[in-house]
């Protein structure tokens, strides 16, 4: 516990006893108690004019009073954080209390000195936050294919290897939540998933997200998809935000593969890229469904500029021309990643075509990738610190 008292200001819902809350917070020496308002209807003049660093909200279960409170503390004090003491976790509360601005919730009874570490981190986490607000994130790559089958996967897992071979932090999101197969193609075993993370309950920072981010041997980190299709409902696109600003917070870039269509997940998740990777492949029901991914893109007022397009396969024979492919889809190709036998080997084997025949045209194609998204990256960002892509040309291999 630190030297520093936490300075708190107790507000009680109905049928909470504080004597209750006051023999779990009275035990920890490194809370100071500045206030205890028993009326939340009438608490918002105490609330404004309180000097606490934070506010606890104590309630029973759900409520909606609770939630109302939660939501104009927030607004009012937007750098005071606010965490909530409950005796119980209904279905749904706590969900809308993360929602209405809450940064942490603790579950009583509980430990004083659990209880005081929870709050030391929800203290930092603010500050830190605060300190950073000006400071540009690493970016994100969203790998898209609104067909399935067209090489999402395979695009993902070798940029992400490629980036990492360059020294870089780079962590990959496995956002086909229901059929995710990240594992596989990286050799890597799911002990601990997305779901695992959203189970654990409480706010995200930088420390929790490592325990729950597998570890490849190139150094890329990632960050798995459920095991079972049931496991889906319970990542919203509320936990998601949250997720890719720690995410992006943490590393120098982070790619997420994407489930085919535009769930609203994967819509979640354009929102917040800084690029996006279409794949196609060389046949027709592939190409048209790029077009219609591309001008969907272009509906939700994506940046044209921010999106490359991506070729998979493109030297098969059959019967589809480059012309061919520009006039279906309305744009030329800027990477085409060739057909290879050793491709569909190295995925079966769990090594990425970079690592497994780096000499490969296939290699050479990823590498090549990557290499736009740096391009893209400085050119949008000149004056970019060396966090994010701006670095990866240091010692990088075309």
């Amino acid at each position: 516990m630190t030297s520093t008292r936490i300075r708190a200001l107790v507000a009680l819902d109905r049928d909470v006893n504080w004597k209750d809350i006051e023999q779990t917070l009275s035990r920890d020496d490194g809370i100071e108690v500045v206030g205890v308002l028993d009326d939340l209807d009438d608490a918002w003049e105490a609330i404004d004019e309180s000097r606490a660093e934070l506010l606890l909200l104590a309630c029973s279960g759900y409520s909606d009073r609770a939630l109302y409170v939660i939501d104009g503390a927030v607004q009012r004090r937007p750098d005071r954080p606010v965490v909530v003491l409950t005796e119980s976790s209904p279905d749904g509360f706590l969900r809308r209390v993360f929602e209405a601005g809450a940064e942490d919730v603790i579950t009583l009874p509980a430990r004083p000195e659990d209880v005081g570490f929870t709050l030391e981190k929800v203290l930092a986490r603010k500050r830190g936050s605060t300190a950073g607000a000006g400071l540009s994130s690493a970016p994100l790559v969203c790998v898209l294919g609104p067909k399935g089958g067209t090489g999402k996967t395979l695009v993902a897992t070798n940029l992400a290897v490629a980036m990492a071979a360059r020294r870089q932090r780079v962590v990959l999101v496995d956002l086909d939540l229901q059929f995710g197969d990240l594992g596989l193609a990286l050799g890597l075993s799911p002990e601990k998933t997305i779901y695992d993370l959203v189970k654990a309950g409480g706010s995200l920072d930088q420390e929790k997200l490592d325990g729950f981010l597998a570890k490849h041997p190139s150094g890329a980190r990632v960050l798995m998809a459920p095991t079972r299709p049931d496991q889906a409902s319970v990542i919203t696109v509320e936990f998601l935000r949250d997720l890719y600003g720690v995410l992006r917070s943490m590393s120098d870039v982070v790619i997420v593969d994407t489930p085919p269509g535009f769930t609203p997940e994967v819509i979640a998740s354009i929102d917040m890229s800084t690029h996006v990777c279409m794949v196609g492949m060389l046949d027709t029901l592939s190409l048209k469904n790029t077009k219609l991914g591309l001008e969907t893109l272009d509906l939700m007022g994506y940046d044209p500029g921010d999106v490359t397009l991506i070729l998979n396969r493109a030297d098969s024979r059959v019967g589809i021309t480059n012309d061919d492919v520009s006039a279906i889809v309305g744009r030329v190709p800027q990477v085409r990643i060739p057909s290879d036998r050793a491709i569909p080997r190295s995925v079966n084997e769990g090594t990425p075509i970079v690592l497994a025949h780096e000499r490969s045209s296939a290699a050479r194609a990823f590498r090549e990738l990557a290499d736009i998204f740096i391009r893209e990256h400085e050119a949008k960002n000149p004056d970019a610190s060396t966090n994010g892509f701006r670095k990866l040309l240091v010692g990088g291999r075309a």
